[in-house]
């Protein structure tokens, strides 16, 4: 008889997004079937029940945690975390710290799901923020950017340890063995830039990463480096911008070639597809929070079905890469060169 897979138990805020819990039930029957994670559906019981009625989960891997209720998007996250310690993204939280899950997932409201991370898992040690960060473009698949969404107002050691976290992603993700890390900047030369930059030019330099120097714009869809560095403010701003450009050049691009009516048919579906894939950021938005002393992704708050799967297996992926404790021997690396 062969031996059954290993299965990666990963808890999910069932209740959490616009479209919960409907599709996140759909996708975590999805990925149960796949065999290599067991979803832990977090939500009140009565509600699970009703959902997973839907399918046939006969043999399927899934379990489920009861809870009390759940976080709407109104509320404040920073006061409703604490007053809700039996809501599902706290139970699905506190599951990872007891061993019962090795992961959480959830697209619930940011602010709740970073709070409930602070509060019952903690910071690693030498990393003062929660991270995000992640591929930008398929046009450039091996480049990530950190920070993208997190820390707007940065010192140069907030920099570095964006780099130490990139260097492990591309090492997990992206499968690159020593990955090269830049600083985005509005020029190539060392002395270039705002004071932040200035200041963590040297650091980066002295940190023992493969550190190849300042990169302008245009690498960021280039591929000149596996890891680019920026604050958030940045690194958002530029999201937003990839996250809408897709649509809008691959509308345009469709417009311009209307009066070709044969050539317009024929490409129409498929053209919008492929420009729009190309030209728009990743799902950056839908990936680990890093820094926190334990597996957390962090999913869009519309993440349908598909999604929730995809971050099902982006968090197996983390488990099993042991992101969390590479990311502290690395962090003890640099610390021989440089005190964080």
């Amino acid at each position: 008889m062969a031996e059954p897979k290993h299965r990666v138990s990963i808890a999910i805020d069932a209740m959490g997004g616009d479209y919960a819990p409907q599709e996140i039930v759909s996708g975590a029957v999805d990925a149960a079937k796949g065999g290599s994670v067991e979803p832990v559906l977090v939500g009140p019981q009565s509600i699970l029940d009703e959902e997973l009625a839907k399918y046939d989960t006969s043999g399927l891997p899934i379990r489920r945690l009861d809870a009390e209720g759940f976080i709407k998007e109104e509320e404040n996250p920073a006061l409703v975390v604490r007053r809700k310690p039996n809501s599902s993204v706290a139970i699905a939280t506190k599951s990872v710290k007891s061993g019962e899950a090795a992961a959480m997932i959830g697209a619930t409201a940011t602010g709740s799901l970073v709070t409930s991370a602070l509060q019952y898992l903690g910071m690693i040690e030498g990393i003062d923020r929660p991270v995000i960060g992640g591929v930008f473009s398929t046009l450039a698949p091996k480049t990530a950017i950190f920070d993208l969404g997190v820390n707007m107002d940065c010192k140069p050691r907030h920099l570095l340890t964006f780099a130490i976290i990139g260097t492990i992603y591309a090492r997990v993700f992206l499968n690159v063995p020593n990955p090269t890390v830049a600083l985005l900047n509005v020029g190539v030369e060392a002395g270039k830039g705002n004071q932040l930059a200035r200041e963590a030019y040297p650091l980066l330099k002295e940190s023992g990463l493969n550190f190849i120097g300042n990169v302008e714009g245009h690498a960021i869809l280039t591929g000149e480096a596996n890891v680019i560095v920026c604050d958030a403010f940045v690194g958002n701003c530029l999201f937003k911008l990839g996250e809408s450009g897709g649509p809008i050049v691959a509308g345009y691009l469709l417009d311009k070639i209307k009066k070709y009516p044969i050539i317009s048919q024929l490409l129409r579906g498929k053209a919008k597809r492929t420009v729009a894939s190309l030209a728009s950021a990743n799902s950056v938005g839908g990936g680990l929070i890093w820094g926190i002393d334990g597996v957390v992704v962090k999913m869009h708050g519309h993440s349908k079905a598909p999604q929730v799967t995809k971050a099902l297996e982006h968090a197996r992926m983390a488990v099993e890469g042991d992101v969390v404790n590479c990311l502290k021997a690395e962090l003890a690396k640099i610390k021989e060169h440089i005190n964080l």
